[in-house]
């Protein structure tokens, strides 16, 4: 039992020698992801999407601003009044936005007036305002 053991306790140091002696592991080298994707870099969201190509035709898409998510009919009259005082173009929305409140729908050409800036302003005034960038038509084709 006594040989047993030592021939267990030598092996085992041969085995740790052995391990020690090989080479480190190199680090495995990574392609970058450019390189990798290649033809797939052109994958966007379809929201993100301005074109829509069908049947070999391209077909302009435009992107509405919604403003809105107001609980009360008064205060999106407000909002519109307001957005109609600074020259940028609204109307009721008919597009169920987000199921809950009324929006309005800003006019694509009167989406320039309104930046960053005046937006925070006209969050800060109706304190549930919220905007969102959509389709103005629906994902799916009118037939």
């Amino acid at each position: 039992m006594r040989w047993l053991f030592l021939l267990l306790l030598v092996l085992n140091v041969f085995y740790y020698v052995w391990h020690q002696q090989e080479a480190p592991l190199r680090a495995k080298d990574v392609t970058p992801l450019s390189l990798y994707r290649g033809s797939q870099q052109d994958i966007r969201l379809l929201s993100e999407t301005s074109v829509d190509v069908r049947e070999g035709q391209g077909e302009s898409r435009q992107d509405c601003l919604f403003l809105g998510g107001l609980a009360r009919q008064e205060s999106i009259s407000r909002l519109q009044q307001r957005l109609l005082g600074m020259g940028v173009e609204v109307r009721p929305s008919s597009k169920d936005v987000s199921g809950a409140g009324y929006w309005l729908s800003v006019a694509p050409q009167s989406q320039r007036l309104l930046g960053d800036a005046q937006l925070q302003n006209l969050s800060n005034e109706f304190n549930e305002l919220k905007h969102k960038i959509m389709l103005c038509e629906g994902v799916a084709p009118a037939q």
